[in-house]
């Protein structure tokens, strides 16, 4: 069993960030709160949306912060200081270049190379111990084409395939929670969308 008591979701806030590749994160959480019946709500003490639900009896809360990316780390630390969540408790959704479309990972700590998890970085102490689920957007081949992709759409085709792997994240939640993070990447790390 892993002991996860806030799970976020990166993503800029606004209509016209909303549906790029960026926002996967945001899209994770999104999903989950569906998936779980629950609204998210605006809570300004935490710059962005929060929900709170119940996983294989855990009290989870989930955070979209509605910061802009570069700035996601002053929404997690506020939640986790004001419920006195610990680094380790926390699982951090984002979109990642280095993995194809269709493609979802887990893993705790590692490097920060994305912006929104640098700051988070930051801003929990230079902890890098968080669980990071990272959802494959894929990279368009240039390090100078990277803010362009980041900040667009995907194609019909990708993004079906995002969408795919994110409902699997979604029923894995559920694994990594009861069965803990072994298991949940066993499940995880199998699947690839077609």
């Amino acid at each position: 069993m892993l002991l996860v008591k806030l799970i976020v979701g990166l993503g800029n806030p606004g209509p016209e960030y909303e549906n790029t590749r960026h926002n996967a994160g945001a899209w994770f959480v999104n999903a989950l709160a569906s998936h779980f019946h629950v609204s998210l709500k605006a809570e300004s003490k935490f710059f962005g949306c929060t929900a709170r639900l119940t996983v294989a009896g855990q009290d989870i809360r989930l955070l979209y912060p509605t910061t802009f990316m570069n700035r996601s780390g002053q929404a997690v630390a506020a939640m986790a200081n004001f419920y006195r969540i610990e680094t380790d408790q926390i699982l951090v959704a984002y979109d990642e270049l280095d993995l194809p479309p269709g493609v979802v990972k887990l893993k705790t700590g590692g490097s920060a190379s994305q912006n929104g998890i640098r700051d988070i970085v930051s801003c929990l102490g230079n902890d890098k111990g968080f669980h990071r689920l990272r959802i494959g957007i894929g990279h368009p081949g240039h390090k100078s084409k990277v803010t362009g992709h980041v900040l667009g759409k995907a194609r019909p085709d990708e993004q079906e395939k995002i969408d795919a792997a994110i409902d699997e994240a979604v029923r894995c939640t559920e694994i990594l929670i009861k069965d803990g993070m072994v298991t949940a990447m066993n499940r995880l790390h199998s699947f690839k969308a077609d």
